[in-house]
């Protein structure tokens, strides 16, 4: 049920990019930007080339952002069909709504109604989808 204060992860770094118009929070304050970081940087694992062009062009870069959203908008709609006893509970976490992660060892319920652990199972999902393209990414560049 941790996966709940994600969303403090998720909507924090949005109003400070909304407000200042910048990175700050990703540059300076994000976990899984500094574990990149030092993953990259102090263990050297990345190939200190420079970004790619596509990748820094508008397309690619809103383009991912939609993707991000998109993925995190079904989870809120398959959460919500959890909470309207639509559609029973998946414990499953998903690498790129595709692959499953053998999870379900790690949930045995909970007081909260099975929506709350829907969401918390498409959180994770979102959540390891970005650190593994992180991971690629560190590799790649």
């Amino acid at each position: 049920m941790f996966a709940w204060l994600g969303l403090i992860c998720f909507f924090v770094p949005l109003l400070i990019s909304l407000i200042k118009g910048t990175k700050g929070y990703c540059n300076r304050y994000c976990g899984r930007g500094q574990l990149f970081g030092l993953l990259g940087g102090t263990f050297g694992l990345s190939r200190k080339t420079d970004i790619p062009k596509w990748m820094k062009s508008k397309w690619f870069r809103y383009g991912f952002l939609i993707f991000f959203f998109t993925m995190f908008f079904l989870m809120l709609w398959n959460t919500y069909l959890v909470f309207s006893e639509a559609r029973d509970l998946k414990e499953v976490v998903a690498l790129l709504w595709t692959f499953k992660v053998p999870w379900h060892w790690a949930y045995h319920g909970t007081l909260f109604h099975p929506g709350a652990a829907q969401f918390a199972f498409g959180f994770y999902s979102i959540m390891l989808t970005s650190t593994v393209l992180g991971l690629i990414t560190i590799v790649i560049v």
